[in-house]
């Protein structure tokens, strides 16, 4: 099933979540098959990183939390709020892939 994590960034944590990147980016891909969606929240001004969105299909609800606990934001301590919701997808996709380049 489809778990979606909604993962918030402590204030002022640009600099960590800049630095754990390429960690964050490399544990990503090693489910990469499983993500539905992922990439970084985004402040009004539409370039500052605050969080975390990923939609990942994980076995159950202990699978994701146990990801997650492995997660190298996570484990950095980037997180001030993480929320885990299963979810079914419902609406047949129209905007916003496919993502741009990096």
């Amino acid at each position: 099933m489809i778990h979606v994590l909604m993962l918030i960034d402590r204030p002022d944590a640009g600099a960590l979540r800049q630095r754990v990147r390429p960690a964050h980016k490399a544990y990503l891909l090693q489910v990469a098959d499983r993500i539905a969606f992922a990439g970084p929240l985004l402040a009004d001004d539409g370039r500052t990183m605050i969080g975390s969105l990923l939609a990942i299909d994980f076995a159950d609800r202990a699978a994701a939390e146990a990801w997650l606990a492995e997660e190298p934001f996570t484990r950095a301590g980037l997180y001030e709020r993480r929320e885990i919701h299963a979810f079914e997808n419902l609406w047949p996709q129209r905007a916003g892939f496919p993502p741009a380049p990096a």
